[in-house]
């Protein structure tokens, strides 16, 4: 069900793209230590070195004239049709111009650890003449650390080129023949059909610099990645008829996957607006509990356990130096102090300021958190992973840590900043905490330190709390606040979870009023204008949409379900990506970008929907 990749038609004086490029206009490829996000015209303009959350060597994206970038595009007008590689992270465009065609390969290499010696990482680019000649400009404008530092360049004569700062450096290598430019370097080559030239741009710290070789052996490490990623995708159980997008989430999701601690970020940018010149701007190259439970939950429906079970230690071992308490946000190295900072010499994504790194969420109260990590959990353990003994006593003491603070004011999952309040779903994965971890206590998996009935009469207690208050009965809906009268998109996920089913008649009219004040254009926003204290409207949130088609899967309604399934299929880019939100007028992608929450909530729901055909057709039988 993967779109086919559409040509982008350039006719521009120059044939420089646009500006302010679309956030649908870019692609991800990584390494799964950092990534880069290349547009449909060759630029790369978003890359922290080394790892996903440190400074950016190019920052275009977040300002075209002052964030750095890496081009390679024609000198004429031309199309560009691109795709990855069939199961891979490696981007393929192809250019066509009046004279010729190219394709141009982008990826960062995969270090398997039994290669030879390499860089710490390394951005490869290929470049093949297809048919005919083509003539190609390519530039490279370093601006670390966000453009706040200064890097020496420096020739290193058949070595090729250096950037150097502090105890950084960023090597060149290439065949094509680069000087000296206002900006950076920049040179120009005719590549004829048949013939190849490489880019490689390797980067070190505190060690002496490793330099990829070209060639042969260039072209070895675009093998070995192809059939890196293949072998990976290969172990995806997943055989519905949505297998493409399915496992084109599966790849993203693998690629804000921290390779070195099992940690998933949410997404590999900072501050691309969710509502353009508003101050909606955040970083999310971080990882956040929340979204635990779900993406493991995704994992494991698609075979891939293992990686499941690396996220559940990353983020045992992670919480443990705010244990028994959980913090809602860590960074991959599950470092606490998330200190947010505007960077005001960025102009941000089509002027939209601040530009923000860090983030201030870290402090606030967030009570669901303790349900999800018991929700990723009992995933793990219900299908064959152990927890060792550190892990269930620290799993054990959530359960006392939820029974004493349960009925405590938070942010809630959506983190309103101001006043802390009672929200309705966190009451909700506070009974989901003590559900789970009761039944991980029945496999044997962790010893509750209290009896078991106390903890079953505190979840009896939430629950008596969320259908006395909770829910309005005027309304017939559970509401986003106890006693409230305002519904949020989250309440969807109750169904999701097992605290209600989703038949149930509290469920479905709760269900059809979200739908009723949020919905829009087979999309959903996440809760209702001005709840969260901000002037500025923001878009469709993605992974709420795909809830709502989760609720009608689980109460057997398939047709429905596919139906606004394939719908939200078309709001992905053209290579199958998607960002946090969607606009509701136009389908695009909003906020940053590639966001996994979003890729999560489609594979659990195109899984949800195969498990309803199925119980569908065992009906008939």
């Amino acid at each position: 069900m993967e779109r086919e990749a559409h040509p982008e038609v350039l006719s521009i004086e120059n044939s420089s793209p646009p500006f302010d490029p679309e956030i649908g206009d870019y692609a991800i490829i990584g390494d799964c230590r950092t990534a880069a996000l290349v547009s449909r015209w060759g630029s790369i303009d978003w890359l922290c070195l080394p790892d996903f959350s440190d400074g950016s060597v190019f920052a275009g994206l977040l300002d075209p004239v002052n964030g750095g970038s890496f081009f390679v595009r024609p000198r004429q007008h031309f199309v560009t049709r691109r795709r990855y590689i069939p199961d891979t992270a490696v981007l393929e465009t192809e250019i066509e111009t009046a004279t010729g065609t190219a394709r141009l390969l982008d990826l960062l290499p995969i270090q398997d650890g039994i290669s030879p010696m390499g860089p710490m990482r390394e951005l490869l680019r290929v470049i093949e003449g297809t048919a005919g000649e083509v003539d190609l400009s390519v530039g490279i404008d370093v601006r670390p650390d966000y453009g706040r530092k200064s890097a020496n360049l420096k020739k290193r004569g058949p070595l090729g080129w250096c950037w150097i700062w502090g105890n950084e450096i960023l090597a060149l290598r290439s065949d094509l023949l680069l000087e000296p430019a206002p900006s950076g370097l920049a040179g120009a080559a005719t590549i004829r059909a048949g013939e190849k030239r490489v880019l490689s741009l390797s980067y070190t710290r505190n060690d002496p610099a490793v330099l990829p070789l070209l060639g042969r052996e260039a072209e070895n490490r675009l093998a070995q990645t192809i059939a890196w990623w293949r072998d990976w995708a290969s172990q995806c159980t997943y055989r519905g008829p949505y297998r493409d997008i399915v496992l084109r989430s599966a790849i993203t999701l693998k690629l804000l996957a921290y390779c070195n601690s099992g940690a998933i970020i949410a997404a590999p940018t900072t501050s691309l607006p969710e509502a353009i010149g508003a101050d909606r701007n955040w970083d999310y190259r971080y990882c956040w509990l929340r979204d635990a439970g779900l993406t493991n939950q995704a994992l494991v429906s698609l075979g891939y356990s293992d990686e499941a079970r690396s996220f559940l230690g990353w983020m045992l071992h992670a919480t443990r130096l705010t244990w028994p308490e959980l913090q809602i946000v860590y960074d991959i190295f599950g470092r606490t102090e998330l200190e947010e900072a505007e960077l005001d010499h960025l102009s941000g994504y089509k002027n939209s300021r601040p530009v923000r790194v860090g983030n201030g969420a870290y402090s606030q109260r967030q009570l669901d958190v303790y349900g999800e990590v018991a929700m990723a959990a009992e995933t793990v353990v219900r299908n064959g992973h152990s927890l060792d003994p550190l892990e269930a006593r620290m799993l054990a003491g959530f359960a006392d840590v939820v029974c004493r603070r349960w009925y405590e004011p938070d942010s809630g999952i959506w983190e309103i900043r101001g006043p802390r309040r009672h929200y309705t779903f966190s009451k909700v994965m506070c009974w989901v905490a003590l559900d789970r971890l009761i039944k991980l206590h029945e496999r044997g998996a962790i010893v509750l330190r209290s009896p078991v009935e106390r903890y079953r009469r505190v979840k009896r207690s939430i629950e008596e709390v969320i259908e006395n208050r909770g829910f309005n009965k005027e309304l017939g809906s559970y509401t986003s606040e106890l006693g409230g009268n305002q519904v949020d998109a989250a309440l969807l996920l109750m169904a999701c979870i097992g605290y209600r089913d989703a038949s149930d008649p509290r469920m479905v009219s709760t269900h059809d009023l979200i739908q009723r004040r949020l919905g829009r254009n087979g999309l959903l926003y996440r809760y209702e204008p001005g709840y969260d204290g901000f002037n500025s409207n923001e878009a469709a949130f993605g992974i709420c949409s795909f809830w709502a088609i989760d609720n009608l899967a689980k109460r057997g309604d398939v047709k429905a379900a596919e139906r606004a399934f394939e719908h939200l299929i078309t709001c992905a880019n053209d290579v199958g990506l998607y960002a946090e939100e969607i606009d509701v007028s136009t389908g695009a992608p909003v906020g940053n970008f590639p966001q996994a929450f979003t890729h999560v909530g489609l594979i659990n729901i195109a899984v949800a929907i195969e498990d309803a055909r199925q119980e569908v057709y065992r009906g008939r039988a």
